[in-house]
Parts: C-alpha cells; structure tokens; sequence
C-alpha cells in the first residue's frame, strides 16, 4: 500500500532518501540480530552445562547428607550445621553486549574462614563431604544466575530487534518503494502532459501565422 503523498520531486527526493536510510538500517539490525543470536546461542550452551553439573553435584552432596543423617542423626548434623562454614563476597558489574547492557557477577570467598564450621570429633566424614560438595556448589549457581539473566536479556532484545527487521522488511521499505514508483509514475504522466499540451500550442501559433 502506497503512503498518500504529494507527487512532487521534492516528495520524491525526501522519500528516496528515507528509503536509502530504511535499507542501511535494515541491514544493520539483520546483522546485529543475527550476531545476538550467534552470542545467545553460547550462554544457552553454557547454562546448559552449568545446570547439568550443578545437579549431579547437589544430587551428590544430597546423598552424602542422607548418609550423614542416618549415621549421626538429623538433630546432630543440624547442630553441626548450625554456624556457617565461611563468608562470601559477591561484586556486581555490567558488560555491554552488542548494546545490552547485562549484568556480571563475581563470587569473592574469604580466606579467613575455615571450610568446615565444626569440629571432626562427632561429626562423619560423609557430612564433611556433603558440606565441602556444596560449598564447591555456590561459585556455579553464581555464575548459573548470571548467564540464565544475560540469556533473558538478550532473547527480549533479539525479539525486539527481530520485530523491528520485520517492521522494515514487509512494511516501511516496500510501502516506500511503491510510493517512489507511484510518484514516478505520476510525474512522467504529467511530463506527457506538459509535452503534448506544449506542441498542440506551437501547432495552434503554426496555423495562425499561415
């Protein structure tokens, strides 16, 4: 459908014009999809790995609990447990990703506290295991909830940019298009015009002078 504008040339320079604007940005935005894609499809893979990992290790570390908990008993391992085993920094940052803006998040764990929060006297060497399996743990679900954000950040964008390559392909450029070839149509009419109306008068003036 062809936009409603005056058939002049100017209209016809200002739409050429916005059309050579449409197809470079069309161009741009293909491209920056598609390397949004390319980027999204490396962290879905590693979210992916990470997810798998951390449930085979917390299902290991679950195991090891049960065992804890059948040889201590449950009231002994959460006494033992009741202290935290140490302390943790997290930094939080931004990276900029093909102009998204995502979030970075950096696990800082402190040297000063031990990595068992109790003594060895009455406690199982599985509990030792199932606490030191899960401490290992808190570095990747860090890192798992970074990339699982940046993989949600980066699937709105991609819709939004994939909205817009759609906006411009099916829509603003052949709407243009049709327009530059209706006003071109239209001035080359009235050229046809000018033309015939021109030589009918040189042939009216021909006639009056014989």
């Amino acid at each position: 459908m062809a936009i409603r504008v005056n058939p002049t040339r100017m209209e016809l320079t200002r739409l050429k014009k916005r059309l050579t604007t449409a197809t470079r940005g069309h161009k741009l935005l293909k491209d920056k999809r598609d390397e949004m894609v390319r980027r999204f499809m490396g962290y879905i893979r590693r979210n992916k790995a990470l997810r798998e990992e951390i449930e085979a290790k917390l299902g290991a570390a679950m195991a090891r609990f049960a065992i804890a908990g059948a040889r201590m008993g449950d009231t002994a391992v959460a006494e033992a447990l009741l202290s935290p085993a140490r302390e943790a920094e997290i930094e939080l940052g931004k990276q900029n990703i093909m102009n998204v803006d995502v979030p970075t998040i950096r696990y800082k764990a402190s040297e000063e506290t031990a990595d068992l929060p109790y003594g060895f006297a009455f406690t199982s060497g599985e509990l030792d295991g199932a606490v030191l399996d899960m401490a290992s743990l808190l570095p990747l679900l860090i890192e798992l909830a970074e990339v699982e954000k940046t993989c949600n950040m980066l699937a709105d964008e991609i819709e939004k940019t994939r909205r817009r390559v759609n906006a411009l392909e099916h829509v603003m450029i052949p709407e243009m298009t049709e327009t530059i070839k209706y006003i071109t149509m239209k001035l080359e009419d009235n050229e046809r015009a000018n033309i015939t109306r021109l030589m009918k008068v040189k042939d009216m003036m021909v006639d009056e002078r014989v």
